[in-house]
């Protein structure tokens, strides 16, 4: 097994992709939402963070996260909703039998174990990653223009002037190749 290393920057701000168990296609359906919604509501009561940047598709999310000041804990943040989600809607979303070692450890089957993440380095960074989450609809196929896909942060950005309402529009976004990690 790969020995996975973080990057723990107090304060800092993280791109991350999380995906579900074997690209399960569940992660836009109401109940996910809802659930995904309450989960990150709860833990950012007890362990704050801001959101960045958003985009949620059928079998993965990508989003952009900001710590408080002297933080360094979104494990524990990630681990936290994932459960939550779990618990609350794993009987209605999960499919297909268990592994071993999923029963062994008692997952549900709705998320890969891990997440990926990146510590946004600069503005130019920060800026890039934001792109890619907001035209990563269209990249997958979900829609033609990133203002087409509801389950993103792209229209509060065309709201505080960020992008215009057509950006991405027909053609695609440079983005540099090293972005991702789907």
């Amino acid at each position: 097994m790969p020995n996975y290393t973080r990057n723990f920057i107090p304060g800092g701000t993280f791109f991350f992709t999380v995906v579900t168990h074997d690209r399960r296609p569940w992660l836009c359906s109401d109940a996910a939402r809802t659930s995904l919604r309450q989960a990150i509501d709860k833990v950012r009561r007890n362990l704050p963070f801001s959101i960045e940047a958003w985009v949620l598709l059928p079998d993965h999310l990508h989003c952009v996260w900001t710590l408080p000041s002297g933080d360094t804990d979104y494990s524990s943040r990630w681990r936290l909703i994932k459960g939550d989600v779990s618990k609350s809607c794993a009987d209605e979303l999960a499919d297909g039998p268990l592994s071993p070692s999923r029963l062994k450890r008692r997952e549900r089957g709705l998320w890969q174990r891990r997440f990926w993440e990146h510590t946004i380095k600069d503005e130019a960074d920060f800026a890039a990653h934001c792109d890619y989450i907001h035209y990563n609809p269209v990249k997958h196929g979900h829609c033609a223009s990133p203002r087409e896909w509801p389950f993103s942060t792209f229209h509060g950005f065309v709201k505080s002037g960020v992008y215009g309402v057509d950006w991405g529009d027909g053609v695609m976004a440079h983005l540099p190749e090293d972005i991702g990690g789907e």
